[in-house]
């Protein structure tokens, strides 16, 4: 029997176009946690590290020894509550926004007048959803800040809300839990053709019609070329989640120093909070990420256990 080759380039994902936005929308029905707190949390990528580690993991063969982990740094700035919006059957019914900071006057158009919370909640409503912006003035990286629509998991939504409204909200309002999904965008690399969009192979060199290219697009009827066929387009800048990411340490900058002398590679030094990922994060230093609660934990993942001792730097 003649053998079957696997496709060249994933069906999986499809347009295979730039994002409108760069923090991603999240369907946040899916992710569920028994702990309290925002389900949500803006961060930025500073770069990439070796951190030396105890490993405490029950039963693991170098357990009680120091092991040396790949983790990804990123800077946590807080964040505040833009406007608060109130769902009823999956629809916005009403979006009261509570903030009119100068700083958003970057990102949007603001009234000077600011509406009290008490008196615009609607009568009836099934769910409560923040819209919050980084204070991203806290970095040294922009002055523009960042925007996304988070989910909340409490028992009373609304006197949570009332909690928050006005002031600054920091990572350990995030919901207490070790792993992490992390959403962000890749890495752009603009128009590229099919060979390294999609990975197929080069044709014989005395081709005709060009090497890097299919040998066919298509057969004559149906009388088009189908999203199937690999051509040249657009690469990176797509939306991408990295799944059950280990956080190793998370604090404030003015308690643990954790800089190099000379900063991050292309970042500069972190000035707020930072988090401490085990693995890579998608997309260039400075890139907007979207932290999640694992909506689809593993136990190999949950079960790993490890003391921070040092942060190694090239």
């Amino acid at each position: 029997m003649p053998t079957h080759k696997t496709r060249k380039g994933s069906l999986q994902f499809y347009p295979r176009k730039r994002i409108d936005k760069f923090i991603p929308s999240v369907n946040w029905a899916p992710v569920k946690t028994g702990e309290k707190g925002l389900l949500g949390f803006i961060a930025y990528k500073a770069g990439m590290a070796s951190a030396i580690v105890k490993d405490t993991t029950e039963h693991s063969m170098t357990k009680g020894k120091r092991i040396i982990v790949p983790v990804s740094v990123l800077e946590v700035p807080s964040m505040k509550i833009y406007s608060v919006r109130f769902y009823k059957s999956g629809k916005v019914i009403k979006d009261v926004v509570v903030s009119n900071d100068k700083e958003l006057r970057k990102k949007l158009k603001i009234s000077k007048t600011q509406k009290n919370l008490e008196n615009e909640i609607p009568k009836e409503f099934d769910d409560i959803r923040l819209l919050v912006y980084s204070v991203v003035k806290q970095t040294r990286i922009k002055k523009t800040p960042d925007l996304a629509e988070i989910a909340m998991n409490h028992d009373n939504k609304l006197d949570f809300v009332k909690s928050l409204v006005g002031k600054e909200i920091s990572i350990s309002d995030f919901v207490k839990t070790n792993l992490v999904d992390v959403r962000g965008l890749t890495r752009g690399k603009g128009l590229q053709g099919p060979v390294k969009r999609f990975g197929i192979k080069l044709k014989f060199h005395k081709s005709e019609k060009g090497v890097r290219r299919p040998g066919s697009l298509g057969p004559w009827h149906p009388a088009r070329v189908t999203f199937r066929t690999p051509i040249a387009g657009q690469l990176g800048l797509f939306t991408r989640i990295h799944y059950n990411q280990k956080i190793i340490l998370t604090g404030k900058i003015s308690e643990k120093n954790i800089n190099p002398k000379a900063g991050f590679n292309h970042y500069g030094n972190i000035s707020s909070s930072f988090l401490i990922l085990s693995g890579s994060v998608q997309g260039p230093k400075k890139r907007q990420i979207l932290l999640t609660p694992a909506i689809r934990p593993t136990k190999k993942q949950n079960k790993k256990q490890y003391e921070f001792i040092e942060l190694v730097t090239s």
